[in-house]
């Protein structure tokens, strides 16, 4: 499915807003801390900064980058997303930062493309290869702003060993979930871990459900929106929300979910102290790494209809990476970023973040917990995750904060979705 983007633009000034205003803080956080990282050669020093989940790929591909030196730091995404943006606002950004697809955040391809703060991309090889449904994730008036190595989904990343021990196989339909969580539930574990104190976390259940409660029903929705002839509340956002919150009255989450945070989550499927948890696959990286044995883990699509032929995932260009426009290391660093284009590099990537490759030759591998995300991917029944298509950067903290208030008994669901609406109809 194609999302057709419409941005708010964002200036210098609204930068600053966001950031905080002219006085706020440059440097970078603590938890920003340089990693180093470095390959020899001429070329200068290339600062990058990006989120936790990738400096894997991009310790690997900098180590064997031979035209510059690197200073590397990373940081969770709420974090880098506050940094980075109060440095673009400031007028100091680093030579290389990541970039999220399309225009729901603050710190997305089109909001920084529009205030004239990213490099353009296009005249670089791999640029041409992108896939026609994924453009609006790079492309502001045509021109490309932001490198990713593909597509990551979300779905249900779970424990092997509970499940056996509950004697349960992933669902093909909601009922099916249900009554998986009901049986792991009697035996006395955890069936859904929600770390949603990590604000970002509390998004993933809706863009989960929305594709099958929505998008598999309307494919027109978000050009609706853009119309003004749709909404949240007339919509199957409101079956969605009403089956997130019916997991919580059923008792499948783990006990405050507000106060548990994405690293305790994901120790918690980990170790099998629950069974699952509802998350996007380019963390499965680090559920391996908490795990005893990466096998201990799968992971398959949520089951968001009663009927499994009206199924719907969610498959986004996961998070990239861009070249500020003003640096004056611009040319070097729109040299790496050429570089991670190539093809290798777009695999060792995607190999890294368990992502299906931007394009794909005979050399590209796809990690095989993915394989029963292929057959949605590739029969049209994959939706782009929900802000890549929303057209300014508040509705997503607008999400995250509905969330947390109806899982907290704060709020209901009209209300919620009330607060989406009056949110994506400001200019």
């Amino acid at each position: 499915m194609t999302s057709t983007l419409r941005g708010t633009p964002l200036g210098r000034r609204g930068f600053l807003r966001l950031a905080g205003g002219a006085a706020a803080v440059t440097a970078l956080p603590a938890g920003l801390a340089a990693c180093g990282g470095s390959s020899g050669g001429a070329g200068g020093t290339l600062r990058l900064v990006g989120v936790a989940d990738q400096q894997k790929p991009l310790d690997l591909l900098t180590k064997d980058y031979t035209k510059a030196k690197f200073t590397t730091s990373y940081a969770p995404t709420d974090q880098v997303q506050t940094s980075v943006r109060t440095q673009l606002g400031a007028g100091s950004a680093p030579d290389l930062h990541v970039v999220y697809p399309g225009n729901g955040s603050a710190m997305s391809m089109a909001q920084i493309a529009q205030a004239g703060l990213l490099a353009d991309l296009s005249d670089q090889a791999w640029t041409k290869k992108i896939p026609e449904n994924f453009k609006p994730a790079f492309q502001h008036q045509g021109k490309t702003f932001m490198y990713s190595a593909g597509a990551s989904v979300i779905g249900a990343i779970y424990n092997k060993k509970v499940f056996q021990e509950a004697g349960v196989e992933p669902p093909k339909t909601w009922g099916e979930f249900l009554e998986v969580c009901d049986k792991i539930k009697k035996k006395g574990k955890v069936p859904i871990a929600l770390g949603a104190q990590t604000q970002w976390v509390t998004q993933l259940i809706t863009y989960a459900l929305v594709p099958s409660t929505v998008y598999a029903k309307n494919p027109q929705f978000d050009g609706q929106m853009q119309a003004g002839t749709a909404s949240f509340a007339q919509s199957g956002w409101a079956d969605a929300f009403t089956m997130y919150l019916d997991l919580q009255k059923r008792g499948f989450f783990n006990d405050n979910p507000n106060g548990t945070t994405f690293e305790q989550q994901t120790s918690m499927v980990a170790t099998g102290k629950a069974a699952m948890a509802i998350q996007v696959s380019a963390v499965l990286p680090d559920f391996r790494k908490a795990a005893a044995s990466p096998d201990d883990l799968g992971m398959f699509p949520v089951p968001g209809a009663e009927k499994e032929a009206d199924v719907w995932i969610p498959a986004g260009v996961v998070v990239g990476l861009g070249a500020s426009a003003r640096g004056k290391n611009r040319d070097a660093a729109k040299a790496f970023i050429d570089h991670l284009g190539q093809q290798q590099n777009v695999n060792r990537w995607a190999e890294a973040v368990a992502c299906v490759p931007l394009f794909r030759d005979g050399t590209s591998k796809i990690d095989p917990v993915l394989n029963d995300f292929l057959p949605y991917m590739e029969g049209n029944k994959a939706v782009p995750f929900m802000d890549q298509a929303w057209p300014n950067a508040e509705i997503q903290p607008a999400h995250f904060a509905v969330v947390q208030e109806l899982l907290g008994g704060r709020t209901t669901i009209p209300k919620a979705l009330a607060k989406l609406d009056e949110t994506y109809r400001k200019k």
